[in-house]
Formats: structure tokens, C-alpha cells, sequence
């Protein structure tokens, strides 16, 4: 199904709103929301702050992680009344690590327009500045905050090339470094906290020097770490050894099949076959 953003059909924008300082907002989404007729917004408080700034009234409801499920069908009735709608979040781009994924789904789902505008996401000026080969990288978001769990996502992350981007929470950080330590190594990384506010910071330096000064850090926090630099020679180990190592790490057969195939170069269908048939 094709979409024709610009029919003037009933339509639900998703706008960036800015991650710190409140004028990283582009002319775009301010005169977006100055035109929509409602606003789904994750804290109705945050929003009104912003609103308030530029001087913008409009009517707000609440749309965020617990209620998603239930409004959506509400929403969809808003749109085939004709009504215009705008998405945001408290900070950054809708759906980036927020709330929003479950009543765009329903809204495309049910023929309407959904328009994302560019703007403010915390990972990309992370990025950019972190002194890390930005090309390619991998955006994570939050890592599970059960220990178990977040090790198990680590492994199976350890052995990628790509750079690899996270968000973390203060009362996290050390923990999960100390993971990416056990996990990773001690490669380079880059924290940046409080990303365009006055109290900015980054740190780039090796893991293991950053876990010896991360317990007075706060602010939400992105965490750039460089991939696997390592040349991983595999000609020793059989096509069956070789995905039973990654499944031993916490991949799926089906992940652990793709991935081998890929480095051997062959099909997917001649790893599926050898590995299958020894099971």
C-alpha cells in the first residue's frame, strides 16, 4: 500500500520535539503543531511547557506506554471524523526509544497518512561527536535492565563490526558497563549526558577507564561503543560447531543460520540443511 503524504487527507504527524534545549525545534514542526487539531502527547505537563513557550493552545491527550493500546481505536475515530492529529513525546522523535509504535501501526493499518518530520533524536549528535566511526552503526536503545538478560543481549551483539549505539539510564550505567567490560572488552566508547542542555558532557576514553568515574554521572545518557575490531578466523570449526557457537550465546538458530552463512559466504539454505541434519 503506497502513501501520498501531501493529499490533504486526514493525517497523524509525529513531531520531534526538542531533547534539552527548547530551541532546537525546527519552523516545521512548530507550525505543525500550530495547524494540527489535536495533540497526543506522552505527559500532557511537558507538553504544555512547550506549547506555552511558542504560545500555542490547542487541545491535548494523553498517549503513552500504558494506555496506547486502548486509545488507538479512538484515535483512528478522530481521523475518520477529518480531524488533523500531531504525535510527540516528552523529548526527541516519537517512537525512538518512546512511546508511539502502537497507534501509528493502528493508524496505517486502517488507510490514513502518517507523517514523520525530521528533527531532534538524541543518538545522532552522540554520534557525530563521539570520535567513533559512525558508518555503520547499529541503534540499540535501552538494553534489558535485568542483569541476566542484558548479558544475554550483549553476547549476542559482541562479535558485530558495526558501531553500536545505546541509551542508559544514571542508576544504570556502571552496571552496564561493567558488562560491556566482561562482554565487549575494554574497547572505546563515548558517553554523552544531558545532550544540549547547560551541564553537557562527554566522555570518550576506554571502558574500563569510564566505569572508575561513572557514579556521580546523571542525566539520561548515550552510549557509543566501536565493534568488534577483532579478525575472527572460523576455518577450524565445522558448519555445526560454528552455529552452535552463537546459539550457545544466546542467539536463536534461525539468527545463528544467517549469521554463518553470511561469513562463510554461502547459503542460507546449505547452513540450514548441515546444521539441521546433525540435530
Amino acid at each position: 500500500m503506497s502513501q501520498k503524504s501531501y493529499n490533504e487527507s486526514a493525517s497523524l504527524y509525529l513531531i520531534p520535539t526538542p531533547i534539552g534545549n527548547l530551541d532546537d525545534i525546527t519552523v516545521r514542526s512548530l507550525k505543525t503543531l500550530e495547524t494540527v487539531d489535536i495533540i497526543l502527547c506522552e505527559d500532557t505537563r511537558e507538553t504544555s511547557k512547550l506549547l506555552s513557550k511558542y504560545d500555542i493552545k490547542k487541545k491535548l491527550i494523553s498517549c503513552h506506554e500504558y494506555n496506547e493500546d486502548k486509545i488507538k481505536s479512538y484515535v483512528v475515530d478522530l481521523l475518520n471524523d477529518g480531524l488533523t492529529l500531531g504525535l510527540v513525546t516528552d523529548q526527541g522523535t516519537p517512537i525512538i526509544s518512546d512511546p508511539g509504535f502502537i497507534v501509528v501501526r493502528e493508524v496505517i493499518d486502517k488507510g490514513f497518512n502518517v507523517i514523520s518530520l525530521p528533527g531532534a533524536t538524541a543518538f545522532v549528535p552522540a554520534l557525530t561527536c563521539s570520535g567513533i566511526n559512525p558508518s555503520p552503526f547499529l541503534f540499540y536503545g535501552f538494553l534489558n535492565a535485568k542483569d541476566s538478560k542484558q548479558k544475554s543481549e550483549l553476547k549476542v551483539l559482541k562479535d558485530l563490526k558495526y558501531t553500536m549505539i545505546f541509551y542508559e539510564a544514571p542508576h544504570r550505567i556502571k552496571k552496564t558497563l561493567t558488562n560491556m567490560l566482561e562482554i565487549f572488552g575494554d574497547r572505546n566508547i563515548s558517553i554523552n549526558r544531558e545532550i544540549s542542555k547547560i551541564h553537557e558532557e562527554i566522555y570518550r576514553d576506554k571502558i574500563s577507564n569510564l566505569i572508575a568515574i561513572c557514579d556521580n554521572m546523571k542525566g539520561e545518557m548515550v552510549i557509543i561503543v566501536e565493534g568488534n575490531s577483532n579478525t575472527i578466523d572460523y576455518s577450524d570449526l565445522s558448519i555445526v560447531e560454528h552455529v552452535k557457537l552463537y546459539v550457545d550465546d544466546g542467539m536463536s538458530d534461525k539468527e545463528a543460520i544467517k549469521l554463518v552463512a553470511k561469513e562463510r559466504g554461502v547459503a542460507k539454505s546449505i547452513i540450514y540443511k548441515e546444521y539441521h541434519i546433525d540435530k
